[in-house]
């Protein structure tokens, strides 16, 4: 990501990028800013964008050895074509030879649709630039969050920013719109407070079913109940919130497994593939079960979600039940 914003600030362009990745919010600021850097956004003349499944590979290479309109080069757009993922042969022989007078940007959506091993990946490693939009750490949020705020002349302690990451998650492009709604909110004041963010930001789904299981270590039957009466309000279905607390508690028995093993934070993050702040969150919740707790919940949970599929049990009644058995 550095060096694609030195490119930008530079002006010094490679004839083709690649971005991809699950963070939606960086990879498509950097396309745009990518974009405008190449050519003016006005340029109608010498900007063409293709999207989607069935692009013709001719067509691009055509436009690609056309040159540019009274313009420095032609920029092409190609987005969510699924080049990476399939062979794409046609442009992986061509990019080695394409002319300075054009640049292609390729945008995928996230790692599943790129492939390191293709011919195309490798040539435009060659001849041009990748960048790969991952989820970001605890650190990097943190600090993106505070320079907002501060630019806004806005003041959050830690735990109230530890409140926002839990109830907003870990995805920028949310984060960005809950932090809005904030600001707005605390519109004549400096600081934001936990009510502040209590009374505006989105509780997520997940969030709850996370409060949900909590309670529920907690021994606090009545609270976990309610919260999932809330969901029920919330027009979620009991089937989806019943799959959700059987994916928590797989969850929390791999972690609980790795903290066994003595495993610290890092790696627990990475072999269970959750993000940073996230492990240290699962981690604490794991440490009010013992594995064989664990073990007996998703247990409960499997069995559960048969009784409803077999149709031995409606499915409202099945979370019901669940909830009760494991938080007795």
């Amino acid at each position: 990501m550095k060096m694609l914003a030195e490119d930008i600030k530079n002006g010094s362009f490679k004839p083709a990028y690649l971005l991809y990745g699950e963070e939606a919010y960086l990879r498509l600021q950097y396309r745009d800013r990518l974009k405008n850097a190449l050519a003016d956004p006005a340029d109608t003349m010498n900007i063409s964008c293709f999207q989607g499944k069935g692009i013709r590979p001719e067509e691009i290479i055509d436009l690609a050895e056309t040159l540019p309109f009274f313009a420095e080069r032609r920029v092409i757009l190609v987005e969510d074509s699924e080049f990476f993922k399939n062979k794409c042969d046609l442009l992986a022989d061509y990019l080695p030879s394409m002319p300075d007078t054009a640049c292609i940007i390729f945008v995928e959506e996230g790692t599943g649709h790129v492939n390191k091993a293709s011919r195309l990946y490798k040539a435009v490693k060659a001849r041009g630039r990748i960048v790969e939009f991952g989820a970001q750490s605890e650190a990097v949020l943190t600090k993106w969050i505070l320079g907002i705020l501060k630019r806004e002349g806005k003041q959050i302690s830690r735990s109230s920013l530890d409140l926002f990451l839990k109830r907003s998650g870990l995805d920028m492009a949310h984060i960005s719109a809950e932090l809005e709604k904030l600001i707005c909110y605390t519109y004549g004041r400096a600081e934001i407070t936990r009510q502040d963010i209590e009374a505006v930001c989105t509780i997520q789904i997940e969030d709850r079913i996370f409060d949900m299981v909590r309670a529920i270590a907690e021994k606090k039957q009545t609270l976990a109940l309610d919260l999932y009466y809330d969901l029920l309000s919330l027009k979620k279905s009991p089937r989806t919130i019943l799959s959700l607390i059987g994916r928590q508690f797989q969850k929390l028995l791999l972690v609980k497994s790795l903290m066994a093993a003595g495993f610290d934070q890092a790696s627990i993050a990475s072999k269970a593939q959750l993000h940073p702040f996230v492990t240290r969150l699962y981690m604490q919740q794991a440490g009010r079960f013992t594995l064989e707790q664990l073990e007996t919940a998703l247990r409960d949970c499997v069995n559960a979600e048969e009784a409803v599929k077999t149709g031995h049990m409606e499915e409202r009644l099945s979370v019901e039940l669940l909830i009760m058995t494991c938080s007795q």
